[in-house]
């Protein structure tokens, strides 16, 4: 077996990947063509061409504005979940922004979004769990009426919320995150990806989130780092993301955030973040990271999508298992390990 071959068989989660970020081009020109939605630029391969956060958000923004429709909803999710499926993915969970549709229920979008991901299980073989998240731009007030959609309209696969769009001080939303808890939600917030290593610091603290997506300006406090290796803190990371959105533009750079975060012994997760943007793959992240780890560090990587997944502690531990016989058996088949 060919470590490409490898890097696609290997069985992954994906934890940190966003509905609307997953739609392709395609899918948006069908999307805007049925509704009447004008699209910013006239080149089909310009659309998603884009330097920073600031211009990803944005197209994000053109592409929710063309999801007007349950039914786009349970497509989005259908080809989210298949993509992430063809590169090897056995369970995902991924986020949704309600803020981001000011014409849709909250309910409706939801159930439309469970039902294209239990047809994806049928079809796909993969399992998935949604998170919404707040639009922290929208403030704290705005973050406790969008969870009091969440928990008026509980589903057993809605497991927790997150956080995102352009970082602020995650220390706002403190009575949010605590009602978030005491409802038995769970919680993560993106951090550290543009913002100073205190988002990553007190979204830990104040918000009391058990992992943290992105997370990647962590690694310039070493005393933050220290404490988060000690106490296993999972960061999901999206390696093609940072490429275009943050300071390290270059993955093989031996002072890349992602390959420092693996050297200093962080746990982290891969995961595409916005595929469909982005126009990568879950196997081209891992492809990526092949560049400067080696196969066993891949492996644990792997098994971290399940360690610091939502699911419960039985159905962790079985899977855990499972998973570090078969990649065990896959790396055994290897022509050279690398």
């Amino acid at each position: 077996m060919t470590l490409e071959k490898w890097l696609q068989a290997i069985p992954k989660a994906e934890l940190h990947v966003h509905l609307e970020g997953s739609v392709s081009v395609d899918t948006l020109i069908d999307f805007a063509a049925k509704h009447g939605v004008a699209l910013p630029r006239a080149d089909v391969e310009d659309l998603y061409r884009f330097d920073d956060l600031g211009e990803l958000l944005e197209m994000i923004g053109v592409v929710c504005d063309a999801m007007r429709a349950p039914a786009d909803f349970y497509r989005a999710t259908y080809e989210l979940l298949r993509h992430s499926a063809a590169s090897g993915a056995r369970y995902v969970e991924f986020f949704f922004s309600p803020s981001a549709h000011p014409g849709l229920a909250y309910a409706t979008m939801l159930d439309a979004i469970l039902a294209g991901a239990r047809d994806a299980e049928r079809d796909a073989g993969v399992a998935a769990r949604v998170i919404p998240a707040h639009n922290r731009e929208r403030g704290h007030e705005a973050g406790m009426a969008f969870l009091d959609d969440v928990l008026g309209a509980r589903r057993a696969n809605v497991l927790g919320i997150g956080m995102d769009y352009m970082e602020n001080d995650p220390r706002p939303f403190d009575a949010m995150y605590r009602r978030a808890a005491e409802a038995g939600l769970r919680r993560t917030a993106h951090a550290g990806e543009v913002g100073p290593a205190d988002y990553v610091r007190w979204s830990l603290d104040v918000l009391g989130c058990e992992r943290i997506d992105h997370g990647y300006c962590a690694i310039e406090d070493p005393e933050l780092v220290a404490r988060c290796r000690e106490h296993g803190t999972v960061f999901n990371v999206c390696p093609t993301t940072t490429t275009f959105t943050t300071k390290w533009r270059d993955l093989r750079a031996p002072d890349h955030a992602i390959r420092r975060m693996i050297e200093a012994g962080l746990a982290v997760t891969l995961s595409t973040d916005d595929p469909g943007l982005m126009r990568t793959s879950l196997v081209d992240e891992y492809r990526a990271v092949a560049e400067f780890t080696d196969v066993a560090t891949l492996g644990e990587i792997a098994l971290n999508g399940i360690r610091a997944s939502w699911l419960d502690a039985a159905t962790k531990a079985a899977l855990l298992v499972e998973w570090r016989h078969e990649i065990a058996q896959l790396t055994r088949s290897l022509e050279t390990v690398p």
